[in-house]
């Protein structure tokens, strides 16, 4: 058995907000103790000296589009969006998931350890997708969970796409129409698959049961307050409880509802230009609001419409802003983990979950600090020379 020690490092505990220097044990890919003066605890240990630098959980952005969007390939590695039907329940983000395109290196350069990743937002229904580790070869042995969540979209892209030719949807309503549509049908199907009466299984149907049944959350696309509302509206007609706001840019204007209905969001991009409408509302301050208000925030880069490495410029400007320190390392690590429904994995320093660390030789915070070490399942997968 393989044990690793991480000696003398500056551990961030994330519930307490404070350092302390400690040393971490490392077992079979989880973390097995965490304490003071563990040296002389096994024989035959790996010891990596990490000389009072700080140490904290992997990062994790629970909004991405990495390895489907591919870098440096032009049109050929862009697979995010399957434009030939507005409605594609049936597809998986995982078949699409290159793990060699080259942003998984700048993932871990930066420290971050996993990833949702996952159909684009120009169909209603985009289909499901997956929680990743961001090292390996072979992307179902990367898989943390798959499927993650169920994609929909509402507002602007679904109709810039399809309304411009005609095409359902034209409007919002249309958007909203096509949903209900596919889980009314999807609920009829569930009575007649328990009855025994399915000649056929029907791939697009069966791909909505674990979303109705409460398996996997809705996951919305949605930047408009009202379109945000119609998103929580649709949930609870099919009494959906599980569901994730996703992008939220007016979030804050209906951030008491989302506190009422126990929606999270997962907020981002923000490195970004206001090149459409829905964006116009676009602003640090509404995490600190959303934060401020109770609802479960976590930043995302939305990479590649934000590099992934961009995901803890994110958090500083969002602290420059008045999100603390406690909240904007939250926001990329346990309530991202939450968010992605992985929180017994990843996201916390702690006994039992993956030895997924990051070691900064600063604050992370701080844009001048740098990743010297990133571990994934117990294994190096980035060391600064």
């Amino acid at each position: 058995m393989k044990i690793t020690l991480l000696k003398d490092g500056i551990v961030y505990d994330l519930e307490k907000d404070r350092y302390d220097k400690k040393d971490i044990i490392i077992k079979e890919g989880k973390i097995a103790e965490i304490a003071e003066n563990l040296s002389d605890k096994y024989e035959n240990m790996e010891i990596i000296e990490l000389n009072e630098k700080f140490v904290f959980p992997g990062f994790i952005d629970c909004h991405t589009h990495l390895g489907i969007i591919e870098e440096c390939t032009g049109k050929i590695g862009v697979d995010n969006n399957e434009t030939s039907d507005p409605v594609t329940p049936h597809l998986n983000g995982i078949d699409a998931i290159n793990p060699f395109d080259i942003a998984f290196k700048d993932a871990v350069k930066s420290g971050i350890t996993c990833v949702m990743s996952g159909p684009g937002s120009n169909n209603v229904v985009g289909g499901r997708n997956v929680v990743i580790k961001t090292v390996g070869t072979i992307i179902d042995k990367m898989i943390v969970k798959n499927p993650a969540g169920f994609k929909v979209s509402l507002g602007e892209n679904p109709l810039s796409t399809y309304g411009i030719n005609d095409k359902c949807p034209v409007t919002r309503m249309g958007s909203a129409a096509l949903i209900r549509e596919l889980f009314m049908r999807t609920e009829d199907y569930i009575v007649r698959k328990e009855n025994n009466n399915i000649k056929e299984r029907d791939i697009r149907l069966e791909a909505v049961i674990p979303l109705l049944k409460g398996e996997i959350p809705l996951r919305v696309h949605a930047h408009r307050a009202d379109d945000i509302v119609t998103a929580i509206r649709i949930a609870d007609e099919f009494n959906i409880s599980k569901m994730v706001i996703e992008h939220g840019t007016e979030a804050h204007l209906v951030k008491s509802y989302l506190k009422e209905k126990n929606v999270p969001v997962a907020y981002g991009p923000l490195l970004t230009p206001r090149i459409k409408m829905e964006l116009k509302g676009r602003r640090y301050a509404s995490i600190v609001e959303l934060f401020k208000e109770g609802v479960k925030t976590a930043i995302i880069t939305d990479h590649p419409y934000n590099s992934i490495d961009c995901l803890r410029t994110v958090a500083a400007i969002a602290m420059a802003q008045g999100l603390s320190f406690k909240d904007a390392m939250k926001s990329i690590t346990i309530n991202a983990a939450e968010i992605l429904n992985c929180q017994d994995r990843i996201g916390k320093l702690e006994i039992g979950y993956d030895a997924d660390i990051v070691v900064y030789d600063g604050n992370p915070l701080d844009i001048k600090s740098k990743a010297d070490l990133t571990i994934i399942d117990g294994e190096i997968v980035f060391k600064r020379e």
